[in-house]
């Protein structure tokens, strides 16, 4: 039985970023042997199990024969005789199918250390163009890598374009093609994403409501202009509303539904649809105190914080931004504690729904008497 570290791993190590996980591939092994070694089995497809001790993935070496449509549709073979050259020809990228043995080998049959120091993403083989799912794989990995300088060999970029013909996108599950975009969305440069699925000329069937109205290179220069001080789930929301901006809140609701979009992507979309701005709109006390109780800003506060985060991106000076999110924050502190007792003072008295109004009338004559801050800060 041989082991050996593959994948991502290896690719990362070599391109001297950090590594988050480690995955294994075992030659020579059975499921008994494994199961007898105390590992956990997981895979219902194909052998993957855990380490008993590390919780680290470790599959059975492994070929993959196309069966039926879509990404599932293959018979996978898994016994002692399957080569490590064998396995590794079933990957989708000769950056991901280098090997690394317990010495520090590197076993590498397909180029893909050249690849690396050309920066080049190129397929394997031809059976690359039997899973559709590498579309959307090799449009993420190149927005994860463009910033070392990768792009799509011209040769994996026509296969790409043989799978977006033959259809066999729409035999993927929403769920998987969310998951490459998601990921794809959590890089600096998502707007390759959306590059290289043009230049695939995959937009049809998932995302056909993007096609005609994602001005990419627009995309590209606002998402610089994000502020990076939200975690890595907020900047990818974020992200997912600029793709989204030229849609009307009816089209991304849309265009969710195909997609599956979880509830978070899905409700800051549809606030920054339906409130819009551009750096040209005139800004007031009216509008930004109807702004956040229509984006919901009074009970989502991370919510308009973002939205506040895509209008810098948008064009608003960044002095403008951090003046608003302070008002905001002094609008927020308004409690019912501090109105009831004002109340007092005028010898009133507030229960149930008047409280609420109250606190409203405050935070809007705070925002009133506190405007010259923002015309200050533009």
């Amino acid at each position: 039985m041989e082991i050996y570290l593959v994948g991502g791993a290896v690719r990362d190590e070599l391109l001297n970023k950090p590594v988050h996980e480690r995955d294994y591939v075992v030659v020579g092994s059975t499921v008994d042997n494994m199961l007898k070694l105390g590992f956990r089995q997981v895979g219902k497809d194909f052998p993957v199990f855990l380490h008993p001790q590390t919780g680290e993935e470790y599959a059975l070496a492994r070929t993959e024969r196309k069966s039926a449509k879509g990404y599932t549709g293959f018979t996978v073979h898994a016994t002692p005789d399957v080569t490590l050259e064998a396995d590794l020809q079933r990957r989708d990228l000769t950056i991901n199918a280098i090997a690394q043995s317990d010495s520090g080998e590197l076993i590498d049959p397909y180029g893909g250390l050249n690849d690396i120091q050309a920066r080049v993403l190129r397929h394997v083989s031809d059976a690359f163009i039997e899973d559709p799912l590498r579309v959307l794989r090799v449009a993420r990995f190149a927005a994860r890598f463009t910033g070392d300088g990768f792009t799509v060999a011209p040769e994996t970029m026509t296969l790409m374009r043989t799978i977006s013909a033959s259809g066999e996108l729409a035999e993927l599950a929403a769920e998987r093609v969310w998951r490459e975009t998601e990921k794809a969305l959590h890089t600096h440069h998502a707007h390759v994403f959306w590059q290289v699925i043009a230049e695939a000329k995959a937009w049809s069937p998932w995302f056909m409501l993007l096609t005609n109205k994602l001005n990419i290179a627009q995309l590209g220069e606002q998402l610089k202009r994000l502020p990076r001080h939200f975690k890595d789930e907020e900047l990818a929301q974020m992200r997912w509303v600029l793709t989204c901006l030229a849609l009307t809140p009816n089209e991304h609701e849309q265009l969710a539904q195909v997609l599956k979009l979880p509830n978070t992507y899905a409700k800051l979309a549809y606030s920054a649809l339906q409130i819009g701005y551009s750096p040209t709109h005139k800004l007031s006390p009216q509008w930004f105190f109807n702004t956040i109780s229509k984006a919901d800003g009074w009970r989502r506060k991370t919510q308009f914080m973002q939205l506040v985060g895509v209008w810098q991106a948008l064009g608003m000076a960044a002095g403008t931004a951090q003046a608003l999110l302070k008002l905001y924050e002094q609008a927020l502190a308004v409690s019912a504690r501090e109105v009831i007792a004002n109340a007092a003072e005028r010898q009133q008295q507030l229960a149930g729904p008047a409280i609420g109004e109250a606190i409203r009338q405050q935070q809007q004559q705070l925002i009133e008497a506190h405007w010259r801050d923002i015309d200050a800060a533009k």
